[in-house]
């Protein structure tokens, strides 16, 4: 985001009114459009609220924007003396449309991460650079010589991955695949997408955790999907409730997070597990497996995946290597019956062509290379040393205010505060103070639930944070 140069000999109000009046008339805020409040744009722009209001004056004066009582300041209809009668009304559009907007929570944290780099981040459910193989990632890069044709590649993923994946699978996940059953997309969440877009229909009834990394997706309802619950408690979902489900509600697909799951941390019972896949198969209804956090395990064994043990192909298994490696890379797989993965393919050829197959090269050089063993083990320990240093500052700071449940695996701690609290409130001062979590209502969770992600701060910030997170709390409370 543009800020004032506090160095120019321009006034900060006089940069701030011209940056609105460029914008303005590059067509960003068409006539019309809302601009921010002066208190908002003040807060963007790290700058008093009189110089947005002296900026706010400036455009005035020249009949750029207008300013009305209970309505707020917008770009005048009448600019330069013409009537825009033509204008679209981009309000409109941007309300409507089938696919929905993030959650108001989830955008609040991300316009505030993008605003302030200080704040100590346990929000963000990606590694942080000190996790990545950066180092590796940039040698391999190194290594790479084109000398053909970089144009489209298979809609279906660039066959070496796909041929590396396959290793991969067996050796680190047990699932036995060919590449013509694995599809490559641009991380989980595509998957996601595509399974709810291509393979279910509006109207149609799935069954989804609860809490879960689901509820915060607004593309289930997008798809026009009724979502039932799957209550989580410390050994996973319980199978008899998937029966109780169908025969409710006649629920056509499962979605479930079985290994560290998001955000409580629980791994699936073993029994459970061949319970479930019982129950799908006699229901006939196929399962989808988001395993992005399994090689996370702190003890070097990662729980066995329900793809593992499907003998009758019900399990479409999902993996990442967001949660491993570097979410930037945007690699994901999808291992499915070869129709599904065909029919899938054909819908992403249909959105972009396919992914780039230099991220896709990049990828397939690491799983195959000596450092990839090395960068999980050097994970794992990092991981681990994370979530001891969050949960000894939970537990110095907060000690009879939380409760919590550790976890053997993941990057996150599921956190239920004990005395009634207001998410907004508590997000709100904490953001004031310079901290930032994930509400537990963003995963379909009541009030007084937060989920700490240990894995984007570092190591010498998460004391201080767990530190402002309590002043906060506190705050809240009296």
């Amino acid at each position: 985001m543009w800020k004032p140069d506090r160095s120019s000999s321009k006034s900060l109000y006089q940069q701030i009114a011209d940056d609105l009046e460029r914008r303005i008339s590059y067509g960003e805020f068409p006539p019309g459009s809302l601009l921010p409040s002066e208190r908002k744009l003040a807060e963007q722009l790290g700058v008093n609220r009189s110089t947005v209001i002296l900026a706010y004056a400036e455009l005035r004066a020249l009949g750029i924007i207008e300013s009305h009582t209970g309505s707020g300041t917008r770009v005048s209809k009448y600019k330069w003396g013409v009537t825009p009668t033509h204008t679209p009304n981009w309000h409109r559009y941007v309300e409507g449309g089938s696919f929905l907007p993030n959650l108001p929570f989830l955008r609040r944290i991300r316009e505030v991460l993008q605003q302030d780099k200080s704040m100590i981040d346990f929000a963000s459910g990606e590694l942080a650079s000190d996790l990545s193989p950066v180092e590796e990632i940039n040698i391999l890069m190194g290594e790479n010589h084109y000398t053909e044709y970089l144009g489209y590649d298979n809609p279906q993923g660039f066959v070496p991955l796909r041929e590396e994946l396959v290793s991969y699978l067996s050796q680190y996940r047990d699932i036995r695949t060919t590449e013509s059953s694995i599809l490559i997309t641009s991380g989980s969440q595509q998957s996601l997408f595509l399974i709810t877009q291509c393979l279910l229909t509006p109207g149609d009834a799935v069954a989804i955790e609860d809490p879960s990394y689901c509820y915060s997706l607004p593309m289930f309802q997008s798809a026009g999907l009724r979502l039932f619950r799957l209550p989580v408690d410390d050994k996973g979902v319980r199978p008899e409730d998937i029966r109780s489900l169908y025969k409710k509600h006649r629920i056509k697909m499962i979605f479930i997070n079985p290994n560290f799951q998001n955000p409580t941390g629980a791994v699936l019972d073993a029994d459970r597990r061949i319970e479930l896949l019982d129950v799908a198969s006699e229901l006939g209804l196929p399962i989808v497996e988001d395993d992005p956090f399994s090689l996370t395990a702190y003890d070097g064994s990662p729980p066995q995946p329900l793809k593992s043990i499907d003998p009758i192909g019900s399990v479409l298994y999902i993996g990442s290597f967001s949660k491993i490696a570097a979410s930037g890379l945007r690699i994901g797989w999808m291992v499915a019956p070869h129709s599904v993965v065909e029919r899938l393919a054909d819908a992403r050829q249909q959105m972009d062509f396919g992914l780039s197959v230099v991220p896709q090269r990049v990828a397939a050089q690491f799983l195959k290379s000596h450092y990839f063993q090395p960068h999980l083990g050097r994970l794992r320990t990092h991981l681990l040393y994370k979530r001891d240093l969050l949960i000894e500052a939970l537990q110095h700071e907060l000690p009879d205010l939380v409760s919590f449940t550790i976890p053997q695996g993941g990057l996150h701690l599921w956190c239920k505060i004990i005395p009634e609290v207001n998410d907004n409130k508590l997000l709100e001062e904490s953001i004031r103070r310079g901290v930032i979590f994930v509400p537990g209502s963003v995963y379909g969770s009541d009030s007084g639930y937060v989920r700490f992600t240990f894995a984007r701060a570092r190591a010498d910030e998460i004391r201080s944070g767990i530190s402002k997170f309590a002043a906060a709390l506190r705050g809240v409370l009296c």
